[in-house]
């Protein structure tokens, strides 16, 4: 089987929710700019993957082809809550693995709406609204947080860290949503959402894209692209076991981990390798348990790894150098190309102010729950 190359990509500046034109437009602007980063035109694509959560029903891969030149080519619509984009992406990677295809588009999209993720409403099985407060995302992954914090006393201060940390890698990104300092005193002092995750420390609501130029290497080196492609080493998607557990708590934790296992066997590699992560912070407590979750740190020191800045930009293992969902935004159907986008960034050289020295070896992570987790590692060619 042929290996897997990145070899366009690109993502537009993320906008405020509710602001974009339309969601065909949207996801055309992203695909476009990829596949002039490939040096290629939608005539040479063999299909496209689309991922989008909210229009799903629109056939939105079919939309952006109106948009941007109808070819005939097969669409697959793909529709995984925040691991829609990774998904569309896994879809494509599979599907030159598996010799179907040589060259295809993938393209994350979403257009979002104002208010919290998640509903409380009733529904089967077990109700978490009433017995737990709330099943609205900010609600989840506090309680999540909190489980954390009483097994080994995870502060306040050390989940409000990772916002100011990733608010600070933001300043260097000009294609995050926000782009400010937030210290410590102004992330805590902010609005209470869900305790312990504050205003500050809740990801953003944005409309954005994401696209990238997928190729087998037998392609890529008959195009000229091997120069600038990063190889796919690893694309994993997991959902939850079955396990013994009390329903009353979602859990946050059981597919990452195994999702991670599986990546890094599959990439011949172990955490240690990784020299950059683009990890689902869609809360400051989610970001805190994926370094356990991912393996880089072991059980209950995730807390001592964002005080020592081992997560920072010139840390041991830089995390969300992109400003991560924080700042940057978090529109479900295109944040996992997005984080895609980062990482390959960094692996070719191109990442500019936050560039990760030397980097040869990127991980990016996204988590729907519901479930679904999607890991892929990426590694630099030349």
């Amino acid at each position: 089987m042929s290996d897997v190359y990145v070899v366009g990509i690109d993502m537009i500046k993320f906008q405020k929710a509710g602001t974009t034109k339309s969601v065909a437009d949207l996801g055309a602007r992203a695909a476009l700019m990829a596949l002039d980063d490939a040096g290629l035109r939608i005539q040479q694509m063999e299909a496209l993957y689309c991922g989008n959560l909210y229009q799903a029903s629109a056939m939105v891969g079919q939309r952006i082809l109106q948009e941007i030149g109808q070819t005939g080519i097969p669409v697959v619509n793909t529709s995984n809550a925040c691991a829609t984009g990774a998904t569309a992406f896994r879809e494509a990677w599979m599907a030159i693995k598996a010799g179907v295809f040589d060259v295809v588009l993938a393209v994350g999209v979403e257009q979002m709406g104002a208010g919290l993720l998640g509903g409380g409403g009733a529904g089967k099985g077990i109700p978490r609204e009433g017995l737990l407060g709330s099943a609205t995302m900010p609600a989840v992954f506090a309680e999540a947080g909190m489980e954390h914090a009483r097994k080994y006393g995870t502060t306040f201060e050390q989940f409000a860290k990772v916002s100011v940390k990733n608010h600070h890698h933001s300043t260097m990104n000009p294609k995050a949503m926000y782009q400010i300092e937030t210290p410590l005193e102004t992330v805590m002092n902010a609005e209470m959402i869900a305790y312990p995750n504050t205003k500050l420390m809740c990801s953003v609501n944005v409309d954005g894209s994401a696209a990238a130029v997928l190729c087998s290497e037998r392609k890529a080196k008959e195009l000229g692209l091997m120069k600038r492609a990063v190889r796919v080493k690893a694309s994993v998607l997991t959902s939850d076991p079955w396990q013994e557990r009390n329903l009353v708590m979602p859990d946050v934790n059981t597919c990452t981990r195994l999702a991670s296992k599986k990546a890094y066997e599959m990439a011949g590699i172990g955490p240690e390798d990784v020299n950059l992560v683009e990890l689902h912070d869609c809360f400051a407590t989610a970001e805190i348990l994926h370094y356990e979750n991912l393996f880089l740190c072991g059980e209950g020191e995730a807390g001592r790894m964002i005080d020592t800045g081992a997560t920072a930009l010139g840390g041991k293992v830089p995390v969300n150098v992109s400003g991560g969902l924080l700042s940057k935004g978090h529109p479900l159907g295109a944040t996992g190309i997005a984080n895609i986008y980062e990482v390959s960034t960094h692996l070719r050289g191109e990442a500019g102010q936050r560039q990760v020295p030397d980097a040869k070896i990127g991980l990016t992570h996204v988590i729907g729950l519901g479930s679904a987790c999607a890991i892929h590692v990426l590694e630099k060619v030349a």
